[in-house]
């Protein structure tokens, strides 16, 4: 490797390593408790759902190993277009494209779709995979609005309006909202965001584009989402629904019109350029989602909706808000209210080490730092699943409690010797 570009990625890794920012590889252990993944149905270890997926490996007749190419040239199937058409239905859109990931969905969509003149204005906390889209977009502007911020949204819609074009409706507003936000674990305002492009929009130019991909299967009647469960399917330009989340699959499939499906098998080139997913893969999804209209996860999603109140009352319940006695800095703040979702953003000014001290006690939960959230915000974040236990709440509840009464002697031993000193 030439020293030059050697020494400028080892100075950037060191910078990252410096400020606590860099990443690397880690295992779990089989024993340790789960309250990381995004597998919030537990859907990974069921064992009618490993029964099922069995059964279609080995009485299909398409079953074989490897999809052979791309879509477009020796990777498609009668089996992909069908499950095309039984996710679509499922989810009540005129038409399904499939990805290999959601990152290539979300990329490949926001690269292709806006065209030249087109405004992109985008959430805050939007996931990466469209900031990557828009950075190769040809729309005339990407612009951010704060998160969840309805006031925020509308100066940014007045503004772009001041466009002739865009007030003509010659030219588009895409909205790229998430219906759930991965980090914090909160949900989109959808109704009052749909109603308010409308109003600033109507020539009916305002796209509203939603990630689902951390409420697929998890929210709505059998677990269509929340744009379904709002009602709200045909007031949406795309949703996005990824598989590796609460469907234990991978994989992803824009939902839209025909003409857009059309477009995107034509432009986005992800799609293009990809060796497709193979039979394996499309036979875990048709699964997942056979069982969802059979009604076979509701009871787990119940039960996670229990397992969610039920941690926010022994957060609560149980842990102080304590401050560190020199700084005066809050140690752990907590939800303020009920989280809308399975996701639980503790913050802390000292992620690495509260998320260390739970994972010696047998949890796994990871310690989640800027760049990937915003500088002051550094979080424990904790996922409910499932397949987590009421005991399994305690026992990781009380861990917590137990860190934060360490921090708060190391801090009274640290006051007593500053008292000291002066």
């Amino acid at each position: 490797m030439p020293p030059s570009i050697h020494n400028s990625m080892a100075s950037l890794l060191s910078k990252r390593n410096a400020n606590s920012a860099l990443r690397s590889l880690t295992t779990t252990s089989s024993t340790s408790v789960d309250f990381s993944s995004n597998d919030f149905l537990s859907l990974s270890y069921s064992p009618t759902l490993k029964a099922a997926y069995f059964t279609e490996l080995t009485t299909s007749p398409d079953f074989h190993l490897g999809s052979g190419g791309s879509r477009l040239l020796d990777g498609n199937s009668p089996y992909a277009e069908n499950l095309e058409n039984e996710i679509a239905t499922f989810h009540n859109a005129p038409a399904a494209l499939l990805f290999n990931s959601g990152f290539d969905a979300n990329s490949g969509f926001f690269a292709c779709i806006p065209q030249p003149g087109d405004v992109v204005l985008y959430d805050e906390f939007v996931h990466a995979s469209v900031h990557e889209g828009m950075r190769l977009s040809r729309a005339g502007a990407c612009q951010a609005f704060c998160h969840n911020s309805l006031g925020g949204l509308r100066t940014k819609i007045v503004e772009v309006s001041g466009d002739e074009r865009v007030a003509t409706g010659e030219k588009n507003v895409f909205v790229a909202i998430e219906s759930l936000y991965s980090m914090d674990g909160d949900l989109a305002p959808i109704e009052k965001i749909v109603d308010l492009v409308d109003e600033l929009l109507p020539k009916g130019n305002g796209l509203i584009v939603v990630d689902e991909a951390h409420s697929n299967g998890v929210y709505g009647f059998q677990g269509r989402g929340i744009v379904c469960s709002l009602g709200l399917e045909k007031r949406i330009f795309a949703r996005l629904h990824t598989f590796g989340k609460g469907l234990a699959c991978n994989g992803a499939a824009i939902l839209c019109s025909p003409l857009t499906r059309e477009y995107l098998i034509n432009y986005a080139r992800p799609l293009i350029y990809s060796t497709s997913m193979s039979f394996p893969s499309l036979a875990a999804i048709k699964v997942v989602y056979s069982l969802m209209k059979q009604g076979a996860t509701q009871n787990l999603i119940t039960y996670l909706n229990d397992l969610i109140e039920y941690m926010y009352r022994k957060l609560t319940n149980q842990l102080l808000h304590v401050t560190h006695p020199i700084t005066g800095i809050q140690l752990l703040q907590l939800p303020k209210d009920v989280p809308r979702s399975p996701i639980f953003a503790l913050l802390t000014p000292e992620p690495r080490n509260l998320a260390k001290h739970c994972q010696d006690d047998g949890f796994v939960v990871r310690a989640i730092v800027p760049p990937t959230v915003p500088e002051g915000t550094q979080r424990v974040r904790v996922c409910l699943h499932a397949g987590n236990t009421f005991q399994d709440v305690d026992r990781l509840v009380a861990s917590i409690k137990t860190w934060l009464e360490s921090k708060r002697r190391i801090g009274k031993d640290e006051a007593r010797q500053l008292r000291a000193m002066l």
